[in-house]
């Protein structure tokens, strides 16, 4: 098993993600009134369908579109020296840094206390009928899987594939993906922990709840 101190200790020590901003495509660079040491706001609403704080507009062939910050934290870049120039798709704007919730801190601890059984391609997953039915019925960490069962649906360019699990036997204890949802390759689709270790990383997860302070 890991070593979950010292996996907290390293995270306290940097307890955050600095999240770089740049253009989805090219346009002329025109900033808000953001500055170093601002505290902005992510996507908000049920479905996230309200932008986060505008940080910048791009302008193309009189075209004009927001640049919103995709999470919350406080802003420490600012690239104004772009003022008014024309950039490159992919050209760095914000640099944010958000900082580490409890629920993701518990995930990125998880995520390596887990086996992750990972998505081979870019498609759609599902689990097939029989496992998805017994997900339904009952706590998701009372599913077994074993390597080389039939776990999932992978669909692709209208084609449909079973696709096995292989990893070490256990129970599913993380989901990571939603039905519908493209996913990348290499993108986790469940963790998977052996029966004998799932009351160690119960532990683990109430440890977290417990020490872990989340700062606004």
């Amino acid at each position: 098993m890991i070593n979950i101190s010292k996996i907290l200790d390293e995270i306290k020590s940097s307890p955050y993600n600095e999240i770089v901003v740049c253009t989805p495509h090219t346009g002329r660079v025109t900033f808000t009134d953001i500055k170093t040491g601002d505290r902005v706001l992510g996507p908000q609403g049920l479905w996230n369908d309200n932008p986060g704080t505008h940080l910048a507009t791009l302008e193309r062939e009189h075209n004009f579109k927001p640049v919103c910050a995709p999470d919350k934290g406080e802003i420490s870049l600012v690239h104004k020296e772009l003022e008014g120039w024309f950039v490159e798709a992919g050209t760095p704007l914000v640099v944010l840094r958000h900082m580490l919730t409890r629920d993701e801190v518990q995930r990125m601890i998880l995520q390596k206390a887990l086996h992750l059984f990972r998505a081979p391609e870019r498609a759609k997953y599902y689990f097939t009928p029989e496992a998805d039915k017994k997900i339904r019925a009952s706590e998701t960490r009372s599913m077994a899987v074993r390597d080389g069962m039939e776990l999932f649906i992978m669909s692709r360019m209208k084609r449909e594939v079973p696709l096995h699990y292989s990893g070490p036997d256990g129970v599913i204890y993380e989901i990571y993906f939603k039905y519908n949802d493209n996913l990348e390759c290499g993108a986790p689709l469940i963790g998977v922990c052996p029966p004998d270790h799932i009351s160690v990383i119960q532990d683990m997860v109430a440890r977290v709840q417990t020490e872990w302070t989340e700062k606004n």
